[in-house]
């Protein structure tokens, strides 16, 4: 397959949407990514937002309310009461939770026969991963994981790269990101808590960074991995990027990684070299390269990473006999819709039978299973094998 460069094809038009049927949703979960959830489910004509459910008392009243959303259910106890409300009619939920919420909610929604739309990370375990999809597997319901960075036309450029050919085989990566100083709190505790978050920095940017490679390279299953992991500046009661009256409680709390690095085979025998950072004494981790035999590729890094790319991607690779390195420019945002839109767009019209999954669980738990497998070779200081049972 030859690769040939259009910057124009990359932007997508607004395509019409079927407002004959509206669809039915629900909110499990009103913290702070629910605010994106709710703006784009906004924007969709075919879309009716009906409940909404979170373990604080009032909090999900003032959400729709902070919104302009009226006429929506929310005196539920728990997303349980909720799902069990059948003067509902719900076709589907997003499920905003903090991470260690994603699992049991996301099975009880299935089990109610509803769509699911996952925020990212998928889980904490694979063990909760396998559960999920076996859930799924039964309800026959569409379930998407909230990957929206994969939407964006500069990461399915990297993808076009790979699948033309012009890297030859692929056999190295090198994948990461890092913050300077970017412990997420600003909302409180719920990423730093193990009780809440279980993984840190692994779960929170690390699935985007492995989802921008693996997706690029057709998600390959993880073998095994050798994971390191650390916490030296969350648990610092002088962490600088606490808020100063805050500092000594949330390093007392601090319970998950802000570092992470692995080494995992591939199959295909594909080596990738992996590192991820909430806080560093650096200002990148380095920039993504995927190495092939025929091209390497490079894609620049981000100072404060969150699933994009850094600038203008280069191809390193030989012309003639001659060794030359042609640049890829940054593809324009399309003005028409933003990433989260497309994720929600995408996401409604799988539930219509429209379109496929946009972010299938077939590959995210292989995203789910290497940064499981990070957290258990860090916690026994070895390499580990990774096993995922059959769904």
């Amino acid at each position: 397959m030859a690769f040939n460069y259009d910057p124009n094809s990359a932007n997508t038009e607004k395509a019409s949407v079927d407002t004959s049927k509206k669809l039915r949703i629900g909110i499990i979960g009103t913290g702070w990514i629910a605010d994106a959830h709710i703006a784009s489910y906004k924007k969709m004509q075919d879309v009716e937002i009906v409940a909404g459910a979170d373990l604080i008392p009032g909090k999900a009243e003032a959400f729709f309310k902070k919104h302009g959303v009226e006429g929506v259910k929310t005196d539920y106890a728990s997303h349980k009461e909720m799902l069990a409300d059948k003067s509902l009619n719900l076709d589907a939920v997003s499920v905003c939770t903090y991470n260690r919420q994603h699992a049991p909610c996301a099975i009880d929604s299935l089990k109610a026969g509803l769509h699911v739309l996952l925020e990212k990370p998928m889980c904490v375990t694979i063990e909760e991963a396998v559960e999920i999809m076996k859930a799924e597997k039964e309800s026959g319901k569409v379930l998407s994981i909230g990957f929206q960075p994969r939407l964006d036309a500069n990461m399915q450029m990297i993808k076009k790269i790979v699948e033309s050919g012009e890297l030859g085989k692929v056999y190295y990566i090198q994948t990461g990101g890092g913050r300077r100083r970017g412990i997420p709190t600003p909302f409180g505790t719920t990423f730093i808590e193990d009780k809440t978050a279980g993984l840190g920095a692994l779960a929170d940017i690390g699935c985007y960074s492995l989802d921008m490679v693996l997706n690029a390279i057709g998600y390959p299953k993880p073998l095994t991995v050798s994971g390191y992991k650390s916490d030296f500046f969350g648990k610092d009661p002088n962490y600088s990027g606490y808020r100063a009256d805050k500092r000594a409680e949330y390093a007392k709390l601090f319970g998950v990684d802000d570092f992470a690095a692995a080494f995992v085979r591939l199959e295909g025998d594909i080596i990738l070299d992996f590192r991820i950072a909430w806080a560093m004494n650096i200002d990148t981790c380095g920039d993504t390269i995927i190495l092939g035999t025929k091209g390497g590729l490079r894609i620049p890094s981000t100072e404060c990473w969150n699933g994009s790319v850094g600038g203008a991607m280069s191809i390193y690779h030989e012309v003639c006999g001659s060794q030359v390195r042609t640049e890829i420019p940054i593809i324009p945002e399309d003005k028409n819709m933003s990433l989260f839109d497309k994720k929600i767009r995408s996401f409604l019209d799988a539930c219509k039978g429209l379109g496929a999954v946009p972010v299938p669980t077939s590959q995210i738990i292989y995203n789910q299973a290497i940064l499981d497998g990070i957290a258990k070779s860090a916690e026994a200081g070895k390499e580990v094998e990774i096993v995922i049972p059959e769904i």
